[in-house]
């Protein structure tokens, strides 16, 4: 199948290319020869008179023999104080003078930066600027010249499109017609993402390369990849183009591009074909404004483009430098991306599972939709936790203890790092949309083997051909693929559409696109072989991505020979059997089940039902995890059953010792440097692992989170002691932010520049966490597409600079000295950054002020506990930050606060309306659990304590009229879906017998 490429404009088409038109050249004015003329004099007195003076008038001041003992001993004359002193005056002109030398060569050459001389900071400052002013008038300094960012070649459109001429399959190398139909087994699985792969890109014979010379700073201004690609391709997230086609090459300097982010002014940059823009320019053979020197290091830097040392297929390198524009871009896994003007991209790279020298696992971090399924269910854990503690007999509330400590903090942590749930998001409604697509048409969803994620696109490989996909699909490279662009995936409503593909799970990244293996849909199993420990590690994954992820309704994943702890992550899903005689003895069963439910359904396999709503769980895909060895009799009664499995929608994953196991359709290795391959499917993957370490983290977070296994207080070892602030008046804190409500923020001035928004919302993270916040964790929640490390660091530093320090003490009455002053923002023995205590929030002192209320100084005064409770009551002005920027504060969505905030308001108004109930004040009472409710509407227990205190009243009027509010916002909180909660309807029974009756009367009237 061939593609029609996008014309490129020639001499016939409706945009000619235009001559490069050089720049005027600046013409020297007599100003300029003036500075020049005093550069020289000042530049001669100090290289030349300098040295001279001291030869002549001081001579040699250093001894003429070794010094004695004696020596040292006599008295220091004038002579000696010269001597010294002319020692001193000579060292300061030999930094100096290599200052020149480093300043000349830099500006005469014009590529680099200039080397920084140890301690010469004024001194070479001095320098470079006569320096410069000497070379002004020179014609000679490369420096000075019009540079290829300078030179105005204005393109309108050069563009070059490709033709994909052969065509690969999952089925063979290349497909043409009456070429026989190849078995799954014998199908290669292609990354349809590669340039180059099945297709060739036909090119000009003669090519016009591109370049770009990267630009000096100005000011805090420094050049990237991103802004690179933003101006001369339209889209800042090609940069990974620029890169690839320089990665390695040597640059003038002698230096080597090996990270997107460090790129230095003077190197070179091949640009893509279609590259544009009047900063550029094509091979400089036409070019005489270029200097003769410069247009030597352009001939010469092309010329590494042949050499070897380039890590980049020979075979692909005119396809590199071809890539079309609808070439989709790359997910940043590998390497860290170059900083933009506003968000700074980059990844972490996942191809070591051993922590790095930031404490966090790599392995969590360079699984993005493991780490984002992880937190998502982490996230529905805790907040069952807090509701049933906050409704059982224990009374707990906010008082159980969530947060957790040393590998399981840390592996938080490198799951917020990693995690991006926008991914899992796309991928969720891409699939569901297209089962809907299909389903409108009256069409049954195709057989997808796999799936192909990348930073811009979504490609499914099908196991034949199923005609043209649905808009907004388009058919990939050939009729086996389906593709689309991430961007154009829309959110669809609810309409009980089910999940279509939810064996679809991470193997690992080729190149930086991520696999899918679908293993529901594989006819046969699925082998993998390797060391026990790479299988353990790769089954974890693969078992703790399939039981959270988001892209799956529901799902029954066996394990067996290993992961019995797992069953934390999702009870519902994943179960643990004994042993391989258990797993033969219950799949016999289910796969008989199967058969008969789709032969009386009248369905070829699941997928046919599966399309549409979803009506029967039989169609939910059973996998198994199998790490045991089975032995041949067991084997043999496997692939008996899976053979049949791919239309059951049950997949086998087997880890064996054998080579070539019975029934085995695909057949995967892993080794011990966390290489995937699959040699059949023409695959080697950098494999998606779980370590043995970052395993028993994961699950001792979800442990923790047990929502059957909550603790009193104090009861849970290493539990942190909370976060108490001085409510006095003498704890006045130097800063103050409100969090509850509108975010405000008292005693730091207003950021005057674009980075204000970053600055609060840094402040409100760390505010959030007084145990403290690891930097990359930062990063990653105020740049979710990442960011680099220069860019992460400049904010810290900036955060660090505005909250400004804490000054020590007075001086006293005697003249004693001051305290040294302490800066507000502070790193501790890990590296987390920690607030100062005299930084203060609204939520802070609210949980002082309960934390008083109750187990401190008001726990035995009434009227002190009155006090504290009706303080920290007025300060639940809202919800947690109302009104913060749409498309900002997204790291909220994995925080526990937002579901304990209302507990803990809850909390405070029971306490409050208990006091005010024992004393007999049931209005004031009434209040209280009111002002609550505005924080808490969902709270049952605010509901029956606001019952009981209109009771109290007596007036029979009142409580008809409490409930009927509870009723009326019950049913706006549901939607009508359902009544009052059991028990408040059995409290209102007791209370008022005619409720019903009375509720009816009173919405009537």
């Amino acid at each position: 199948m061939a593609r029609t490429a996008r014309p490129t404009p020639g001499p016939s088409g409706s945009q000619p290319r235009r001559q490069p038109q050089p720049l005027p050249v600046r013409t020297r004015t007599a100003g300029d020869f003036v500075k020049a003329f005093f550069a020289f004099i000042a530049l001669s007195a100090l290289l030349i008179g300098v040295p001279g003076a001291l030869a002549y008038f001081v001579g040699w001041p250093l001894p003429h023999e070794a010094p004695t003992l004696e020596t040292v001993r006599q008295p220091i004359t004038a002579s000696v104080f010269v001597d010294v002193l002319t020692v001193v005056v000579w060292l300061a002109w030999a930094q100096f003078a290599a200052c020149v030398i480093v300043e000349g060569k830099a500006e005469i050459s014009g590529i680099g930066m200039p080397s920084r001389v140890p301690g010469a900071g004024p001194t070479q400052l001095l320098a470079r600027q006569l320096v410069a002013a000497l070379l002004l008038v020179g014609a000679s300094a490369a420096s000075l010249t019009p540079g290829l960012s300078q030179i105005g070649n204005a393109y309108e459109d050069n563009a070059r499109g490709t033709v994909a001429s052969a065509q690969q399959t999952p089925g063979g190398e290349r497909v043409g017609e009456g070429q026989r139909h190849l078995e799954p087994h014998q199908q290669r699985m292609v990354d349809p993402t590669r340039p180059g792969t099945g297709s060739a890109h036909v090119g000009e014979e003669r090519r016009q390369t591109k370049f770009y010379r990267i630009q000096p700073p100005e000011g805090r201004h420094h050049d990237s990849l991103w802004e690179i690609a933003e101006r001369h391709l339209d889209d800042g997230r090609r940069y990974k183009e620029i890169y690839q086609l320089n990665k390695d090459r040597v640059q003038p300097d002698g230096s080597r591009l090996s990270q997107a982010s460090l790129i230095r002014p003077g190197w070179i940059m091949e640009m893509p074909a279609d590259a544009h823009g009047g900063e550029l320019v094509e091979m400089p053979e036409d070019s005489p404004e270029i200097t003769k020197g410069l247009r030597e290091q352009i001939r010469e830097y092309d010329k590494s483009s042949r050499t070897p040392h380039r890590d980049i297929d020979p075979g692909r390198a005119d396809q590199a430098r071809d890539i079309s524009v609808d070439q989709p871009a790359r997910p940043s896994v590998p390497e860290p991306a170059p900083a933009t003007p506003d968000d700074r991209r980059s990844a972490d790279s996942a191809t070591s599972a051993d922590e790095s020298a930031f404490g966090l696992s790599e392995a969590l971090i360079g699984a993005p939709l493991l780490a984002a399924g992880l937190l998502a269910a982490l996230g529905r854990r805790r907040r069952a936790a807090l509701w049933q503690s906050a409704m059982s007999a224990l009374g707990l509330g906010i008082g159980i203890d969530l947060t957790p400590t040393g590998p399981a903090a840390r592996a938080e942590e490198a799951l917020l790092v990693g995690a991006d749930p926008a991914a899992v998001r796309d991928l969720d409604r891409a699939l569901r949309g297209l089962s809907a697509a299909l389903a409108a048409d009256g069409r049954e969803l195709p057989v997808v083997y796999a799936a192909w994620l990348t930073g811009t696109e979504l490609h499914l490989q099908l196991s034949a051909a199923s005609g043209e996909p649905p808009r907004p699909w388009q058919l990939g490279q050939d009729e086996t693929f389906w593709r689309l662009r991430r961007s154009a995936i829309t959110e669809h409503a609810d309409d009980g559409t089910a999940a279509p593909y939810p064996g679809l799970v991470s193997l690992g990244t080729l190149d930086e696109a991520r696999l899918l293996l679908n293993l529901e849909a594989v006819p046969g199993i699925v082998s993998l072989t390797g060391a026990e420990a790479d299988r353990t590690e790769v089954f974890a994954s693969i078992a703790a991505e399939l039981a959270t992820s988001g892209w799956s309704d529901r799902l029954t994943l066996t394990l067996v020979g290993f992961g019995a702890e797992l069953g934390a992550l999702a009870p519902t899903r994943i179960r643990h059997l004994d042993g391989v005689a258990a797993l033969v003895e219950t799949m016999t069963a289910e796969t008989e089940q199967r058969r008969a439910a789709l032969s009386v359904a009248g369905h070829d396999s699941v997928l046919t039902g599966r399309t549409g709503q979803a009506q029967h769980t039989q169609r939910a895909p059973h996998l198994v995890l199998l790490a045991a060895e089975p032995d041949g009799e067991q084997a043999t009664r496997l692939a008996e059953l899976a053979a049949d499995s791919g239309r059951l929608g049950i997949g086998y994953l087997i880890g064996t010792t054998q080579q070539q196991f019975p029934g085995a359709t695909w057949e995967l290795d892993v080794t011990p440097d966390g290489t995937l391959r699959a040699p059949l499917l023409g695959l080697e993957l950098t494999a998606q692992r779980l370590p043995a370490e970052q395993h028993r983290a994961v699950v001792e977070l979800f442990a923790a989170a047990d929502p059957d296994g909550v603790t009193a207080p104090g009861r849970a070892d290493g539990q942190r002691a909370p976060f108490l602030v001085d409510i006095s008046e003498a704890g006045r804190p130097a800063v103050y932010a409100r969090l509850l409500g509108d975010y405000e923020i008292m005693g730091l001035e207003t950021p005057d520049d674009e980075r204000g928004a970053l600055l609060h919302e840094a402040l409100a993270l760390l505010l959030l966490h007084r145990e403290g916040v690891h930097p990359r964790v930062l990063a990653s929640a105020l740049w979710p597409r990442g960011a680099t490390e220069d860019v992460r660091d400049a904010l810290i530093e900036r955060l660090r600079e505005w909250l400004g320090d804490d000054r020590g003490p007075e001086p006293g009455p005697g003249g004693g000295a001051a305290g040294a002053s302490a800066p507000r923002l502070r790193s501790d023995a890990t590296g987390r950054l920690i607030l100062a205590s005299s930084v203060v929030s609204d939520l802070d002192v609210l949980r002082t002020l309960h934390h008083e209320a109750t187990q401190g100084r008001g726990a035995n005064d009434p009227r002190t506990r009155e006090r504290l409770l009706t303080d920290a009551l007025a300060l639940a002005r809202g919800p947690l930050l109302a009104g913060r920027p749409q498309g900002r504060y997204g790291w909220l969505a994995h925080e526990i606060i937002e579901a304990q905030l209302p507990l803990l308001v809850a909390d405070v108004a029971l306490a409050l309306a208990s006091h005010h109930g024992a004393a007999e004040r049931p209005r004031q009472a009434m209040a209280a659990l009111e002002a609550a409710l505005a924080s808490a509407p969902a709270d049952e227990r605010l509901w029956n304590e606001l019952l009981r205190a209109a009771h109290a009243t007596g007036d029979t009027a009142q409580l008809t009229t409490t409930a009927t509010a509870l009723l009326d916002r019950n049913a706006t909180l549901s939607g009508g879906a359902r009544g009052l909660p059991p028990r408040t309807e059995a409290l209102l029974d007791e209370l008022l017998p005619t409720w019903r009756g009375d509720v009816r009367r009173a919405t009537a009237n």
